[in-house]
């Protein structure tokens, strides 16, 4: 089974379509993500990640329900992802278990 997780891009990356990236949030967890299938992506946009490719945008209420439905199946433990706000809310114990293994970018922590 595949597994697309939304995510919200907080930064544009190059101008080269083929090129393009972008760095998404996914609960707090920034992971860059190729743009090349979704050329139309802008900040602020949510977007379904598959292997580090964005294959779709989404709107904010379908990310929404996906995270619930990821927290339901167990896929966000390890994350500490306020309730009141899963998406783009900021997870201070690192990536848990949605992407170990590319590469994570620190952000500060909202004041």
């Amino acid at each position: 089974m595949c597994l697309a997780v939304p995510g919200k891009v907080v930064e544009i990356v190059g101008d080269d379509p083929l090129l393009r990236s972008a760095k998404v949030s996914f609960a707090g967890v920034i992971k860059l993500v190729s743009l090349t299938c979704t050329p139309e992506a802008k900040l602020g946009d949510y977007v379904l990640v598959h292997v580090g490719v964005a294959i779709s945008t989404i709107d904010p209420e379908d990310a929404e329900l996906t995270f619930r439905y990821l927290r339901e199946m167990g896929e966000l433990d390890g994350l500490d992802v306020p309730p009141e706000h899963q998406v783009g809310a900021v997870a201070p114990n690192g990536p848990g278990r949605l992407g170990a293994s590319a590469p994570t970018f620190s952000t500060p922590a909202p004041s």
